[in-house]
């Protein structure tokens, strides 16, 4: 069993930087892509930025540019340095993670509590 712990969302100006923190913590698992994902009121949860865990990046075009995802797999942890913020960046901001469960040989996807990010003036 994983369990995703995020931290780092608050409210910011326009033009600020947030850093999103998000730790997996367990056994018997082995984590591959992470990722962050949002949600707004009325709009389904998109994808935001995930990395692979050899370090392959993939990002919505929105975000391009200005946020950067990362990951210490020794401490199973992603993080989403978020620049030059935007007020259509405000959303609950979601953890996520596919991994490997050891001990029933299968791969599971799991989620964060989410953490709000707000940009505004």
């Amino acid at each position: 069993q994983v369990q995703l712990v995020e931290s780092g969302g608050g409210l910011v100006q326009p033009g600020e930087s947030l850093r999103l923190f998000c730790v997996a913590s367990g056994s018997g698992f082995r984590i591959n892509t992470m990722g962050w994902y949002r949600q707004t009121p009325g709009k389904q949860r998109e994808l935001v930025a995930r990395i692979t865990v050899d370090g392959i990046t993939d990002y919505t075009d929105s975000v391009k540019g200005r946020f950067t995802i990362s990951r210490d797999n020794a401490k199973n942890t992603v993080y989403l340095q978020m620049n030059s913020l935007k007020p259509e960046d405000t959303a609950v901001y979601y953890c996520n993670c596919n991994a490997y469960d050891r001990i029933n040989l299968s791969y599971n996807t799991y989620w964060g509590q989410g953490t709000q990010v707000t940009v505004s003036s």
